[in-house]
């Protein structure tokens, strides 16, 4: 349950001391988010032997149809060696298959298996895609304001220089995506 804001009793409470109530909310707030992105990805490869940023590749295929893989690299927002990592990844899973173009070989589109696709509609849909939903019943105004104290929160950390997808996963994943196992 949110709790409703205090302002500081003036008489009786120091800025200070608000500042360590809402400030001890915040932390805990920020720890909780990067608690539920790690724990559904942990279920995600526990459950389907599957990473969260190999199911994002995966459901974005399976929705958009073919594509090349700096195609699907835009798509999903990862960088191109990233991709072809988690494409390597699927396609040894025998979730997708590469397929060169008849007309221009240097040209690889990438396609989802019939077993990728029933592991889409088995699969928890993604936490981006729940927590999208939820937010998009709230009204504008407080759509906007979380918008704009989170934004806020990425300048008080000084965070505005990091590059960030849209996609809830953690970076470690996505890292360890690009790299040779």
């Amino acid at each position: 349950m949110i709790e409703r804001p205090e302002t500081p009793n003036t008489s009786s409470e120091t800025s200070d001391e608000f500042f360590e109530k809402c400030g001890l909310r915040i932390l805990k707030a920020l720890r909780r988010i990067i608690r539920a992105v790690d724990i559904h990805s942990r279920k995600l490869n526990n459950d389907f032997k599957i990473t969260a940023p190999q199911m994002i590749c995966l459901y974005s295929l399976d929705k958009g149809g073919q594509m090349t893989q700096s195609e699907l690299s835009y798509q999903v927002s990862m960088g191109i060696s990233t991709i072809n990592g988690v494409i390597d990844r699927l396609e040894k899973k025998g979730l997708v298959v590469r397929q060169r173009d008849t007309k221009d070989r240097r040209k690889v589109f990438v396609n989802v298996t019939e077993t990728g696709r029933e592991l889409t509609k088995s699969a928890p849909s993604l936490l981006q895609e729940r927590f999208s939903n939820a937010l998009r019943n709230l009204p504008d105004l407080e759509q906007a304001a979380i918008a704009l104290s989170l934004e806020r929160v990425v300048q008080l950390m000084e965070a505005e220089h990091l590059d960030a997808s849209p996609n809830l996963v953690s970076n470690s994943q996505i890292n360890n995506e690009g790299e040779q196992t």
